[in-house]
């Protein structure tokens, strides 16, 4: 193919991807309309119409900011492809001579800055705006600035070594050098596993013990029934940024742990808390974060190898406005590419996530003895969190990567039912 051939390519694929994601949004957003007057049955013992009416003005709101800076993105992309300014900031850093692997490493973070800047307005009308307005921002200025800070730290703590040895090897370990790379970067991607929850999370939040000792007890009873093993079950302070609530697992062996958010734990009683507890320890004991974490290392492993073919493939670079290979071009294309060749398989990947997030709900029904506990935590989070309670089918099966809480409920009740 040609360069011209290549860029046609992308921008048709660019323009279905677009045009699919605005249809979605655009039914979704019509489908929560035609809702807006009855609340859905399974949520009207636990949600008043008032705050149904404020969840259903949360979901349009953020639909329709959510298309507005979707479109601007998009522009943006376009406009820094087609206006030849890959190449020309790549032309003004080549005559600063900092050699090849620093010369790549700086277009990388300048474009990396330049993305960033431009989505900058909308983080902060999100966080300081919309999510003011529905009362769950507790971010500060002075925090959100922090964050950053730390943020961008981390990046080149961590990205600047990692580059520079990738490109070590793209140069020096011959046509083979992206079974090299992979080997580096899996290891990286395990060794970010085992060191977040100690070294990195605890750098943006507090992580406390749970405080209420009878609510202890009755989770390592849980534990110890179910055969989990754990170096903790931690409360987050995740009120100092949102009054959102949420729980996670992290971590792998001696490190995994389970999260609950101060928020979870301040609104739930301990028969929720344990629901969602043996719904998070689910996902461990049936493998969910291992299996994650492999199809994350085959794509990683599929990525580099694609790479690896275009490399020294001319035409692709010259589709883009560069006369010439090189190693940042290639990372910086792929990256662009990777969208629009691939995003129909996110309904793929939204599939098994969500055949994950029933198989751990069916494991903590049986744990709990009763699916009252996960079902009142599903319906309290609904609820506190403004959730979309009528998505469209086809927009939630797209992009949802956990079933609808309508959905979980009816598929808990049935497996409780036939215990």
């Amino acid at each position: 193919m040609t360069g011209t051939q290549i860029l046609t390519l992308y921008l048709v694929l660019f323009s279905i991807e677009f045009c699919w994601e605005t249809f979605l949004e655009f039914l979704n957003r019509q489908y929560v309309k035609k809702n807006r007057d009855v609340i859905p049955p399974v949520f009207r013992d636990t949600i008043d119409p008032a705050t149904y009416e404020k969840s259903v003005s949360y979901t349009l709101v953020k639909n329709r900011f959510g298309m507005i800076s979707s479109l601007f993105s998009s522009f943006f992309l376009l406009l820094i492809i087609l206006s030849g300014a890959l190449s020309s900031i790549d032309t003004f850093i080549a005559k600063w001579q900092l050699g090849t692997y620093t010369h790549g490493i700086v277009y990388i973070y300048a474009l990396s800055l330049i993305f960033s800047l431009s989505s900058l307005p909308f983080s902060l009308y999100s966080i300081f705006v919309i999510e003011e307005r529905f009362g769950f921002n507790r971010m500060t200025w002075k925090l959100f600035i922090t964050d950053a800070i730390k943020g961008l730290f981390l990046s080149a703590l961590f990205l600047t070594p990692l580059l520079y040895a990738l490109f070590w090897f793209m140069d020096s370990a011959g046509q083979n050098w992206w079974v090299y790379a992979f080997c580096l970067f899996a290891v990286f991607q395990l060794l970010m596993v085992l060191i977040y929850p100690t070294f990195i999370a605890p750098l943006f939040n507090k992580f406390s013990p749970l405080e209420d000792s009878e609510l202890e007890d009755q989770i390592l009873a849980l534990a110890e029934k179910v055969g989990f093993k754990t170096s903790g079950i931690l409360v987050m302070d995740g009120s100092k940024r949102s009054r959102h609530s949420n729980a996670y697992f992290t971590g792998l062996g001696k490190t995994k742990r389970i999260v609950l958010f101060d928020t979870l734990v301040e609104k739930s009683g301990r028969q929720e808390l344990l629901g969602v507890l043996a719904h998070e320890i689910g996902h461990e004991k049936k493998n969910h974060i291992k299996k994650g974490m492999l199809y994350s290392l085959l794509g990683l492993s599929a990525g580099f190898w694609v790479i690896s073919l275009l490399l020294p493939y001319t035409p692709f670079y010259q589709a883009f406005g560069f006369s010439a290979s090189s190693y940042h071009a290639a990372l910086i294309l792929f990256s662009f590419c990777s969208g629009p060749f691939t995003f129909f398989l996110a309904p793929l990947r939204s599939k098994l996530s969500r055949k994950y997030e029933y198989e751990a709900d069916r494991f903590a029904v049986k744990a709990t003895g009763s699916a009252a506990g996960l079902k009142n935590a599903l319906l309290q989070l609904s609820k506190d969190n403004l959730s979309n309670l009528t998505p469209h089918p086809l927009y939630s099966a797209y992009h949802y990567s956990h079933p609808t809480v309508s959905e979980r409920i009816a598929a808990m009740e049935k497996y409780a039912a036939s215990l």
